[in-house]
This record gives structure tokens, C-alpha cells and sequence, in this order.
């Protein structure tokens, strides 16, 4: 991923985040995300069990290739699965409103 494009999906991310979970619900559940090479992972986090650490669960991830960013959701072994029924495209911010919406309970559970 080129400069400006990770410097575009870092401001699209950031606000994301910041605005996915409400200012009273922030003490108990987080959003992140992070960036490896044309990957963008999509992470929510909670406090563990009995514990003051927090614990990452990766929520989906989109992928830039040469036919546009790709949606991937990932099983309970934790591999990643292109969702074929999504098709690619150019549009970052399209990708992450499909999976916002999550209509088939894919992402969100």
C-alpha cells in the first residue's frame, strides 16, 4: 500500500473507531485496528475475565489488490476467509460500511 493510501484508510480508520462505540460504553469494550503491508485488521477489545488486561478479537479484515479491497472474516481457528459474496472494490470506505452493517451477523456475531 502506498503512502497516501495508508495515510487515507489511517484518517478513515480513526474516525471509525472513535465513533463506533459511545463515550459511556468505553470502559468495556475498545476499537482498533492495525495495518501489515495491504492488510487492515479490524479489532474490538474487552477486558478479560477477572483481570485488568484486555483481550483483542480480530473482527474482520480487509485486503488491497490489484482487483480493490477484499473482505475477510476469520473462524475459530483463526483463518481468514475471503467473503466471496462481497465484491472487490476501489472503495475502502464502501468495504468498511458493508461490514459495518454486517447484515448476516458475519463480523458482529
Amino acid at each position: 500500500m502506498d503512502e497516501f493510501t495508508k495515510t487515507k484508510v489511517k484518517k478513515i480508520m480513526d474516525e471509525y473507531i472513535r465513533s463506533k462505540i459511545p463515550k459511556q460504553l468505553q470502559d468495556q469494550i475498545k476499537m482498533n485496528y492495525k495495518i501489515r503491508g495491504n492488510n487492515v485488521t479490524i479489532i474490538e477489545e474487552r477486558p478479560a475475565f477477572r483481570s485488568e488486561q484486555w483481550v483483542q478479537h480480530d473482527i474482520a479484515q480487509l485486503r488491497r489488490d490489484e482487483e480493490g479491497w477484499k473482505v475477510y472474516w476469520k473462524d475459530s481457528r483463526s483463518k481468514w476467509h475471503y467473503v466471496d459474496d462481497i465484491e472487490p472494490n476501489e472503495s475502502f470506505e464502501k468495504q468498511l460500511e458493508i461490514i459495518d452493517k454486517d447484515n448476516r451477523g458475519m463480523f458482529w456475531g
